[in-house]
């Protein structure tokens, strides 16, 4: 029998779903002028889309500009009925993306709430109890915390009244507003606009970092049976962990059968506070032999994020940026933080050494490589394709050292498990002051960068790599980082069908 690639997750550059050429609707997008150029930036410290034709998830930070349209359902028939007529044909598909001359003008993809499939009359049970209450229920959540304040969310976020997201894609904003117009036209008064974020790859050599200036995207985990080639240091895990229905699927026996290869989206809308990071950095410099105060503040952001600005990691590169070790795909990520040493039980020394990366570094909280069996990290891994919004920091700010405009990450991650995936990084890693567990320091404390203290003041040891290893321990050679330079202003939770789930909602 064969098998055709299905709908395209848009933000995440990957198409979720296996389904029978059969099943699919009719493709009538009308045709397109050829393209000459990819959609996609191309930046060499991250990872390469794949090529092989049977790959259905494609990582990677690599979108020029994308729009996030949050919209309520006014009208179900009309919806459900455009959603078959019009709608459908304009879903990107990967054997679509995968050529240049084949991409769309602009990439469109669909996704929707409980509440949006509720409202379209599918009421299935999904088998995830965090998407059923939505993600503004998780902030109230006294026991599985997310660490939000409900104060710092905009009204769009708060409750449950957004049904779904158009996610538009391309080289140009002229593009997706074009796109953008023509599905409004098509759906008419069947939905109303919510809320929209227009986020974009940042300018000239920014391009691929987010607003604090460090590349992003670069550790991306590869999927058994569709990623090719395996990078050095990435992490081979079952396609269950991501997509419905499939092999690692924590649920597999619980699904219904439309929801198969579908994905459920986190949504996240962080802000950045980048002056203020900058200041802080400024006003910190570690104070380390043979290093400028510049250089000294250069290397404690570093140290809370655990890259370089480049992309470099600071566990291969502990005291200056590497952009050529940034810039070889075949080393960037190739790592684990276990420390050789001679001592009777080896690996014993990584559990109180952080002199070549803290405990609490961002990106150790996220990825713990060697600090865990990968029997306990697998299932825990999320496809994370996040984009910046807002301008580049204004001469004004930067002069006052103040936030005046709205800026920083649209963040998205794809999982088959919201609990086993988003929800448990952010609560038992991100925001646990002892995790990694098992180190001699009990109180490492929570991510520099993403962790939160109900926005208080937050002690980070290990950051200054200067302090004897066992000294970490005292709360003395603490970093103290007096607030939250990332503050969570809404979000929701959204399942992201396949081509054939989506003519199955239509039908429903």
């Amino acid at each position: 029998m064969r098998r055709s690639l299905s709908s395209f997750v848009l933000v995440s550059l990957f198409a979720v779903g296996v389904v029978n050429a059969g099943e699919l609707p009719p493709r009538r997008r009308a045709p397109q002028p050829r393209r000459t150029k990819s959609l996609f930036i191309d930046v060499p410290a991250l990872p390469d889309l794949p090529t092989v034709q049977a790959s259905d998830i494609l990582v990677g930070m690599q979108k020029a500009e994308e729009l996030f349209y949050f919209f309520g359902i006014k009208n179900a028939a009309t919806f459900k009925s455009k959603l078959a007529s019009d709608i459908l044909p304009l879903i990107t598909t990967t054997t679509e993306i995968l050529d240049t001359a084949t991409q769309p003008l602009t990439m469109v993809n669909l996704a929707f709430s409980n509440t949006g499939l509720l409202s379209l009359g599918v009421h299935d049970d999904l088998g995830d109890f965090n998407f059923v209450q939505g993600q503004f229920a998780d902030v109230h959540n006294q026991t599985f915390l997310i660490g939000d304040n409900p104060s710092t969310w905009e009204a769009p976020f708060a409750g449950t009244q957004i049904h779904g997201v158009f996610i538009l894609a391309s080289d140009t904003l002229a593009n997706i507003n074009t796109e953008l117009a023509n599905i409004q036209s098509i759906l008419g008064a069947s939905i109303v606009e919510i809320e929209s974020l227009q986020g974009a790859a940042r300018p000239g050599d920014e391009k691929g970092h987010e607003h604090f200036g460090f590349m992003d995207g670069i550790s991306q985990p590869a999927v058994n049976g569709f990623t090719n080639p395996i990078l050095p240091g990435q992490t081979p895990v079952d396609p269950g962990t991501f997509l419905v229905g499939e092999t690692g699927d924590p649920n597999l026996d619980s699904r219904p059968a439309w929801a198969k290869d579908g994905s459920f989206l986190v949504f996240r809308k962080l802000q950045q506070l980048v002056p203020e990071f900058n200041q802080f950095l400024t006003d910190h410099p570690l104070d380390v032999p043979s290093l400028t105060p510049a250089e000294g503040s250069e290397l404690l952001g570093a140290r809370m994020v655990g890259r370089w600005k480049s992309g470099a990691p600071i566990f291969l590169s502990p005291t200056h940026d590497d952009p050529v070790l940034a810039n070889d795909k075949n080393r960037n990520n190739n790592f684990t933080y276990v420390i050789a040493d001679a001592l009777p039980d080896p690996g014993t020394e990584n559990h109180f050494n952080q002199t070549n990366c803290p405990f609490g570094a961002h990106i150790r909280k996220v990825h713990p490589r060697g600090d865990l069996d990968p029997i306990v990290e697998n299932s825990h891994f999320i496809i994370r394709s996040s984009i910046p919004y807002g301008p580049e920091v204004t001469n004004a700010e930067a002069a006052a050292n103040t936030t005046s405009v709205d800026r920083g990450l649209a963040f998205v991650s794809y999982q088959a498990d919201i609990f086993n995936g988003f929800m448990f990084l952010q609560n038992i890693w991100i925001n646990s002051v002892g995790f990694p567990f098992g180190k001699v320091d009990p109180t490492i404390g929570v991510d520099p960068i993403i962790g939160t203290l109900g926005g208080g003041p937050k002690n980070i040891s290990g950051l200054d790599p200067a302090v004897f290893d066992l000294d970490q321990t005292d709360v003395s050679h603490d970093v103290v980082i007096p607030r939250d330079f990332v503050i969570s202003r809404g979000g929701e939770y959204f399942f992201s069908p396949s081509l054939a789930g989506l003519s199955f909602i239509a039908t429903a």
